[in-house]
């Protein structure tokens, strides 16, 4: 029993702590148990994190486990109130909380924060579907009234409504949709459509102006991550703002890529995968200001543990959230693997890091997307390949060209000529790949099918971690 007197670093024991609080709200579903449970096992659990061998650990992921049953529920409980407005109809109003987005059918999609139901509050996000807008962006408040039904995942309610009466909105009710928005008629000036969007969603993350046809071209090919507000768009402008500045100040370039990645949050709203990728950032970005490396399985937890304390639905079924964790792990953990298996300790090429990237995260996100939409792209791989080692010079050209336009620079046509060629190549990829007849298939849902994938995939890791030997604290989150 030598092994439960192994001692455990502090690092690696709040990291098991947060990833049993995550398990323990994810179980607050099915489990509930009362709230002050949870309060009563902070203490016990600051006092454990003092014991560092194994037989500690143990004591203090049950605990952490109770802790998120506990939290869990009492968020749960707060949500019970929309059952006594279900199946009626009443006047609702809430604020637009990210950019509204269309189906191919027509229909809208609004989440709405800030909720009032007959004149009361009630918690957490609901969804609102509608065949208008009146006109409504993120930071508006709208009025309506509509019939309320039961939700899914992570929205308690759902609201089905034929017009919105009134929007109100507030002089800088929100300050970063604004300056987005209006960047965004600068660069349409001289891009013409569909590119100007797609250069949009490339620096902005506002996947909601893309054209309904290139939306779904992008999904079956695989590349919504490249217009959605995540943490690749993000990790492009932090390594191009710490690279300038870095000869000139290491101080600088920290301060600079932190105003970057909060500018950034700003710009695109704190959707559930802007809110991960802006804390590991950041996380990242003061660890490695002070010399120091987060090991990914460490700040994995940590990450979760904070967004979920922030959010408890984000567990119970955001799938944004829940791809924005799973890919990034892919990419830190499963990525490296397979290149210090199959090459060892050579740097690999930008086109072998890219594809070792690209088959990482898919693998991994796999499950997820199967369980959740019944479908996976076959031909992501061709198509990130084909596409996304050209984003940040589309990024660049696309920024360019708003700032050209807004400071009136000569031969900005020139520069625009350039990008509509360089986006409309990457628009034609997507909608060639997503034409291919097997481009997307239909996949066994069953959950024991896929508990067994990730038992698999889990121990092919393990086997090549063991093999290669390979360090994550190698692993650089912002380059």
């Amino acid at each position: 029993m030598k092994w439960m007197q192994r001692k455990i670093h502090v690092s690696w024991r709040i990291a098991g702590a947060c990833a049993c609080f995550v398990v323990g709200v994810a179980v607050s579903q099915m489990l509930r148990a009362p709230p002050w449970l949870g309060f009563a096992a902070v203490p016990l659990l600051v006092g454990v994190l003092f014991l560092r061998q194994v037989w500690g650990l143990t004591i203090l992921g049950a605990l952490a486990v109770g802790a998120g049953i506990s939290y869990g529920s009492l968020h749960l409980v707060g949500r019970d109130i929309y059952k006594y407005v279900y199946d009626t109809t009443s006047a609702v109003s809430g604020r637009v909380k990210e950019d509204i987005s269309k189906s191919a059918s027509g229909t809208y999609s609004l989440q709405l924060d800030g909720v009032y139901i007959g004149g009361v509050t009630f918690p957490g996000t609901i969804l609102v579907t509608s065949r208008v807008t009146a006109g409504a962006l993120r930071g508006d408040t709208v009025y309506f009234e509509g019939r309320i039904g039961e939700g899914f995942a992570s929205f308690p309610a759902v609201v089905s409504v034929l017009s919105i009466d009134r929007v109100e909105r507030q002089q800088f009710g929100d300050v970063g949709r604004e300056i987005r928005d209006g960047f965004a008629e600068k660069v349409r000036v001289v891009i013409p459509e569909p590119q100007a969007s797609l250069g949009i969603g490339f620096l902005t993350g506002q996947k909601s102006a893309l054209p309904v046809d290139l939306a779904d071209a992008l999904k079956i090919a695989g590349l919504t991550h490249i217009v959605v507000a995540s943490g690749y768009n993000l990790t492009i402008l932090v390594r191009v703002a710490r690279k300038l500045l870095l000869r000139v100040s290491k101080y600088l370039s920290a301060v600079s890529a932190g105003i970057m990645i909060l500018g950034f949050m700003m710009i695109t709203g704190l959707s559930p995968s802007m809110t991960r990728a802006g804390l590991v950032s950041g996380m990242s970005l003061l660890s490695g200001y002070y010399g120091h490396a987060f090991h990914p399985l460490v700040l994995l937890p940590i990450a979760a543990a904070i967004t979920v304390a922030f959010q408890p639905s984000y567990v119970w079924g955001d799938l944004g959230w829940q791809l924005s964790f799973v890919a990034f792990a892919g990419v830190m953990i499963v990525a490296p693997l397979l290149h210090a298996y199959f090459f060892g300790a050579k740097e690999p090429s930008i086109m072998r890091q890219l594809l070792g990237e690209t088959i990482a995260a898919h693998l991994v996100t796999i499950p997820i997307i199967a369980l959740g939409f019944g479908t996976i792209s076959n031909v992501a791989i061709i198509a990130n390949l084909l596409v996304v080692p050209l984003v940040p010079l589309a990024m660049l050209l696309t920024f360019g060209c708003g700032i050209g336009v807004l400071f009136g620079v000569p031969l900005i046509e020139w520069v625009a000529m350039l990008t509509s060629w360089l986006l409309g190549y990457m628009t034609n990829v997507a909608y060639f790949v997503a034409d291919i007849p097997w481009a997307q298939s239909e996949i066994l849902t069953e959950r024991w099918f896929w508990l067994m994938y990730v038992c698999i995939l889990g121990g092919a890791c393990v086997w090549m971690w063991r093999k290669s030997n390979y360090n994550f604290r190698q692993s650089q989150i912002i380059v």
